[in-house]
């Protein structure tokens, strides 16, 4: 492995990551720019995105002999829609082991708030966290959330689906490999969004949908990508590299239609996975009004400023459900609810409200 300019870059992004870890001076610049691709970003989203994004850069110039870095491309995008679609699994097994609906996000109350749904599961992020808990304790900062309230709710088959993190891992190194450095910097971004959709946020945030599809946009049209930005640029190393990479359909002789259909139709299949996103949310929403249900409270609970109406008092179940007013935007009315809840129960779920977004 030789130094050069990528190997370069990832050490500064390695750098920059720690840099982020001891100090905030930077997050007025970056949050802003990582929200966009990281579904709310936060200190540990930051960390791990800039951390990860330069270890790719660097693994990407390690090995020098010729490999099938197509193979395991294919490998890594069916390895990271499999371990996508068990976080959403564990998420439907945890609600009917709980019995809890299906569509609530659920926020447990141990040790410190951590809530998961379907929609933005934190599952495998608490599995995760309760690992890296035990090994790197003392170094996790307390502003940094890793889900470990969630970790005693999880089914105990759970940690299999966090053995496909380093298979993952493999096959990416792999296929990153030998590739012109535009698409070595597309899937150093790429695969870091998906690890960070796969730990935090599932199948339906915004980083696994970004990594994901990112990953089959380059499998697909990864030629076409260098080439538009080798002419753009007028780069002809890259254009020389990339003629090493084609497309699985390119000089095929496939006719016209089968041939647009094999280079657009990824992103036809982008506008689907999307629609899918919006239509489960939207499909889960109770609009009408928030249902919040407290259970095991230990005394009187006081919501303070949320404006709620007490419809039931379960003692058998010993929960208390509350009917709270729909004009809250619904990731709000979360964060104001575990304020006057902490320590004062084990768990509250709130119903999905899609539309709460929207005003």
């Amino acid at each position: 492995m030789k130094l050069n300019k990528t190997i370069i870059i990832g050490v500064i992004l390695i750098l920059f990551a720690g840099a982020i870890f001891i100090t905030d001076i930077f997050n007025p610049i970056i949050r802003p720019i990582t929200y966009l691709f990281l579904m709310g970003s936060s200190k540990g989203k930051d960390i791990i995105f800039f951390g990860l994004l330069g270890l790719f850069l660097i693994m990407s110039q390690i090995i020098e002999k010729d490999i099938d870095t197509t193979k395991y491309l294919k490998f890594s995008i069916a390895i990271g829609a499999v371990t996508l679609t068990l976080g959403i699994i564990l998420e439907i097994l945890f609600r009917l082991n709980m019995g809890i609906k299906l569509n609530t996000v659920f926020c447990s109350m141990t040790n410190s708030m951590s809530s998961t749904s379907i929609l933005h599961t934190h599952l495998l992020k608490s599995i995760l966290g309760a690992f890296l808990s035990q090994i790197m304790g003392p170094f996790i900062q307390s502003n940094i959330n890793t889900g470990v309230g969630l970790y005693q709710y999880v089914p105990s088959f759970s940690f299999l689906a966090i053995i496909l993190l380093p298979i993952l891992f493999a096959t990416l190194f792999l296929a990153i490999q030998k590739r012109p450095w535009f698409t070595n910097f597309l899937m150093a971004f790429f695969s870091s969004c998906l690890f960070i959709g796969i730990i935090d946020g599932g199948m339906f945030a915004t980083p696994s949908y970004v990594g994901l599809l990112g990953l089959f946009l380059v499998y697909r049209n990864g030629f076409y990508l260098n080439y538009i930005v080798g002419k753009f640029l007028k780069d002809d190393k890259l254009l020389e590299d990339n003629e090493v990479i084609q497309s699985v359909y390119r000089n095929r002789g496939f006719s016209n239609f089968r041939y647009l259909f094999n280079r657009f139709g990824i992103y036809f299949f982008v506008i689907l996975v999307i629609f899918l996103r919006f239509t489960v949310a939207f499909a889960g929403a109770e609009p009408d009004f928030y249902t919040v249900n407290v259970a095991n409270p230990t005394g009187d609970i006081d919501l303070g400023n949320v404006t709620s109406e007490v419809i039931s008092n379960e003692t058998d179940l010993n929960t208390i459900t509350y009917h709270i007013n729909p004009n809250y935007n619904e990731m709000e009315l979360i964060n104001d609810l575990k304020v006057p809840l902490n320590n004062s129960c084990e768990y509250y779920t709130v119903t999905w409200n899609a539309y709460s977004y929207l005003g």
